[in-house]
């Protein structure tokens, strides 16, 4: 069952590589034994600096595919049966049917937005780091501060979401082969008809 186009896969894959570099390089230089361990820090600065704002840059090309546009807008609404795949969840609620989703559950769907606003700050208040002389000097502290702890909840953040795809191998060959099992679709994402149906 088709699930995701060749051009969503490169978009995930490429910013996966992008922003995956990026959190390791900030890794690299904020931890002293990381620091230590690569060395070459005027490269690693270079290296944060670029993968942080290309970040942004696939999301952008990737709105000329259809297909793309026809999933950020599923991923964009949020209706009354992702209400209760949360609740399910809460509530540690596995029970058949009791997590409704689309072809997005509502996880997927806070996850995408939660990352989306988040590499935005860090691509403005990075700017104000790299460019100092675009704001005084409390903007930039204020930038710092606030660069600093989202960095840390987006590492927090990925590495949540990196368990969950590997605890969960249909979906890790959605993405790598665009196909997933019929089976684990009407289990996982029971409404994902409905869903295509609706959009034509």
């Amino acid at each position: 069952m088709a699930r995701f186009t060749p051009a969503e896969r490169w978009i995930h894959r490429t910013t996966a590589v992008l922003l995956g570099t990026c959190v390791v390089s900030a890794a690299c230089l904020y931890l002293p034994q990381l620091a230590e361990l690569v060395g070459r820090r005027a490269l690693v600065v270079t290296v944060h600096e670029w993968t942080g704002i290309l970040t942004p840059v696939p999301t952008l090309l990737g709105l000329v595919s259809r297909a793309f546009r026809a999933d950020l807008t599923r991923l964009n609404r949020f209706g009354p049966h992702d209400r209760r795949w949360l609740r399910a969840v809460l509530r540690r609620d596995t029970r058949e049917g009791a997590r409704p989703a689309g072809k997005f559950n509502a996880g997927q769907k806070l996850y995408a937005a939660y990352i989306s606003g988040a590499v935005l700050v860090m691509a403005g208040t990075g700017l104000l780091m790299w460019f100092t002389d675009l704001a005084p000097l409390v903007w930039r502290i204020s930038a710092t501060f606030v660069h600093d702890w989202l960095a840390l909840a987006v590492g927090i953040v990925l590495l949540g979401h990196i368990g969950m795809a590997l605890g969960d191998p249909e979906a890790r060959r959605g993405l790598r082969t665009g196909t997933v099992d019929r089976r684990w679709a009407a289990r996982e994402h029971p409404l994902w008809r409905t869903d295509e149906d609706r959009d034509g």
